[in-house]
């Protein structure tokens, strides 16, 4: 994802995971605990692109409907 600011475009964008439609990203982690800084990490693309809602996933459960959150940007 480009960053663009100012209208001026930098190459240093952000690389969000998976981007449906423009509509959802998905933010796609393997970490013992989700923890505070991956829910700023997903808020912070949902800001940026203007999307309302995002998945931050995590496959590193035994479960993996208990490794799925769901993340809202309320505008």
């Amino acid at each position: 994802m480009p960053l663009i600011y100012e209208e001026v475009k930098l190459d240093i964008g952000y690389r969000l995971d998976i981007l449906i439609e423009n509509k959802l990203i998905l933010e796609i982690k393997a970490v013992d605990c989700l923890n505070e800084v991956h829910f700023a990490q997903l808020l912070t693309y949902l800001k940026l692109t203007n999307c309302k809602l995002g998945l931050l996933i995590n496959f590193n459960v035994s479960l993996l409907k208990n490794g799925i959150k769901r993340v809202a940007n309320n505008l």
